[in-house]
Parts: C-alpha cells; sequence; structure tokens
C-alpha cells in the first residue's frame, strides 16, 4: 500500500480545493459584446468628457487579467475601473474626502479613503452627477498636488 502522494494517481483533497478557490477568484475573459465592456466603455467617455486631460494607464496586470485594470489620472488617480462577473467597480482613490449629493458611492462605504460605484448589468448611473464627482476628484487631486509643491518652492526660496 503506497501512502503519500508520490504514488497516487489522486490530487490530494487540499489542492484541489486551493484549486476550486482559485478558479472561484478569477475574473472570466469580457467578450467585445459584454455588457461590462459596454459598460466601462461608456463610463471612459463620461471620464474623459468630465477631465479631457485625465490620462488612461493599464496597471496591475496579472495572469487572471492579463490586460490590468485601467486607471484614470491628473495629479494622482481619479479612479479605476474594474470588470467582475456581476458588476463594474469603479473605485475612487479619494473617494472619502469627495461631496456625492447624487449618493452614487455604494460599495466601499466603511473605509476612510477610498469609495466605490458598483454598475450592475442593465444598472443606470447619473451622467451629470458621475461627470461632477470625477471633476471633484480631479480638483482634490490637483491641490493636493499644489500643496506638495509648495513647502519645495519656499525651501528654494530660503
Amino acid at each position: 500500500m503506497t501512502t503519500g502522494t508520490s504514488g497516487s494517481s489522486k490530487p490530494r483533497k487540499s489542492a484541489t480545493k486551493s484549486v476550486r478557490k482559485t478558479a472561484k477568484k478569477a475574473e472570466p475573459a469580457a467578450s467585445p459584446a459584454d455588457w461590462r465592456v459596454e459598460t466601462l466603455a461608456r463610463m471612459r467617455a463620461l471620464i474623459v468628457e468630465a477631465v479631457p486631460d485625465a490620462v488612461e494607464e493599464r496597471k496591475w496586470m496579472k495572469p487572471s487579467n492579463p490586460l490590468g485594470v485601467p486607471v484614470w489620472s491628473r495629479d494622482g488617480i481619479i479612479c479605476t475601473g474594474e470588470t467582475y462577473r456581476q458588476y463594474v467597480k469603479l473605485t475612487f482613490a479619494k473617494g472619502a474626502s469627495l461631496p456625492d449629493p447624487a449618493q452614487l458611492f455604494n460599495a466601499s462605504l466603511e473605509g476612510g479613503t477610498r469609495r466605490a460605484i458598483d454598475i450592475h448589468e442593465g444598472g443606470k448611473i447619473d451622467a451629470r452627477a458621475f461627470k461632477a464627482l470625477v471633476k471633484a476628484a480631479a480638483a482634490l487631486n490637483g491641490s493636493s498636488a499644489k500643496k506638495k509643491a509648495k513647502p519645495a518652492a519656499e525651501k528654494r526660496s530660503r
């Protein structure tokens, strides 16, 4: 009788469990006609309308998401966009510091810094309110960048 895994053709139970856990976490490959791709494209267009000089980059590439996460920034991160099976998530880096009179933020509400908007299939977002949120995020980044630049300029003038 063989003990251990080297003589057995069956995988250990613990190995099987970890594979299943990993498979559940992986994001599915979204097809070009997928509702999530369309939703992210619509939100991308609103971000560009709100802050035309915002830069979009792809960050945090990994095997389960080889294209990475789109990140929009101007003087710092404005927001990121991620697709999941059930929703598209737009996370604002400094969302907790932003006014949200239309109450668009509906996720990550308990944190002290970030706030997020989860958009489910068929979900509608108030375009005017979303663009105001994006503009406010860019303005907050701009004011933070000026505060950081000011001490450096003061040191040079002394």
